[in-house]
């Protein structure tokens, strides 16, 4: 019944990461325009929602097509765009943020598959996942390294009008390519310049890795620096270990169409009587999944989902 890893479409990622090719230099420009305001959301009480999108497979848009039954409120509150990747330039010795084709195209049409999500009220969150390539969040070899890329994710952010960043230290293949293994320097540099970059954007930690148990070098501790932090294995209850207040975690973790309907609801109901303020599900796709929403939706919020195609 639980999921303990998530089932990613690895495979198709990989091979359009590989054809693709599209470092942060060479993006395009399109959508490159603020964030607009969003208009007034219909006020909603209970636990932040998110909702992981596989881009490879799936759209954005499918998060905004899900509302309370009871206000009208969206049953998502945060979107992630899942994901771009860590790579690595072996000619530089440098790591490089880099987005396959279907990633590009996303943030290209920002204007249809972006903004109106945030014109809901809805935010919208890049997640940056290892590329078994050797670079990772763990092992930059010094504080400038670590600073030059959190500058390409914060210049990214800025580009397209998003909302924020999300970690997800997996499948970075440390030593790969002649990189170094995690030190304890690397993670705390990277969080404490993206955070000076981006003061009122989100940073969320996809809590797995050798970045999540590596917050606190040289008497600074980042732990306070992420907005939420989330439980890695979909199906199951696991407190994040990370000192944020209960506001910010995600014990419960969900696969949207996998996690059954039951241990959903469950989960959420003990999100609720336990006091934590997050909820995350993953694997969101086209498909109508207001039952599957609708599970934890009536335990954090009192209402049904209701799906607007």
């Amino acid at each position: 019944m639980f999921t303990l890893v998530r089932s990613r479409a690895r495979a198709a990622a990989l091979a359009l990461s590989a054809v693709a090719a599209l470092t942060f230099g060479t993006t395009a420009t399109t959508g490159a325009a603020a964030a607009p305001a969003p208009g007034p959301a219909p006020t909603k009480q209970g636990p932040t929602s998110v909702a992981y999108v596989e881009v490879n497979n799936n759209s954005m848009l499918n998060v905004g097509k899900y509302t309370l039954a009871n206000g009208g409120g969206n049953a998502f509150d945060v979107a992630v765009i899942f994901a771009a990747n860590i790579n690595y330039d072996t000619s530089k010795k440098a790591a490089y943020l880099h987005f396959n084709e279907n990633m590009q195209r996303v943030l290209d049409n920002a204007a249809t598959e972006i903004r109106p999500l945030q014109q809901k009220g809805i935010k919208v969150v890049l997640s940056v996942l290892g590329n078994h390539q050797g670079a990772g969040f763990a092992n930059f070899p010094s504080q400038k390294a670590a600073s030059a890329f959190a500058k390409q994710m914060s210049d990214t952010v800025t580009k397209y009008g998003l909302d924020g960043i999300d970690f997800d230290d997996e499948y970075a293949e440390y030593g790969n390519n002649g990189t170094g293994q995690p030190n304890a320097s690397s993670f705390v540099h990277l969080v404490t310049a993206l955070r000076a970059n981006m003061p009122d954007k989100i940073i969320s930690l996809y809590n797995i890795g050798p970045a999540a148990s590596r917050l606190s070098y040289g008497g600074v501790d980042v732990s306070s620096k992420f907005d939420y932090a989330w439980n890695p294995y979909y199906g199951t209850w696991q407190v994040p270990g990370i000192a944020l207040p209960k506001s910010k975690l995600s014990p419960a973790a969900v696969e949207i169409g996998r996690t059954s309907q039951s241990t959903v609801a469950g989960l959420a109901r003990r999100t609720v009587s336990e006091g934590y303020g997050v909820y995350l599900t993953y694997n969101l796709d086209g498909a109508d999944r207001s039952a599957d929403v609708s599970a934890f939706t009536r335990e954090l919020y009192g209402s049904d989902a209701v799906y607007t195609p």
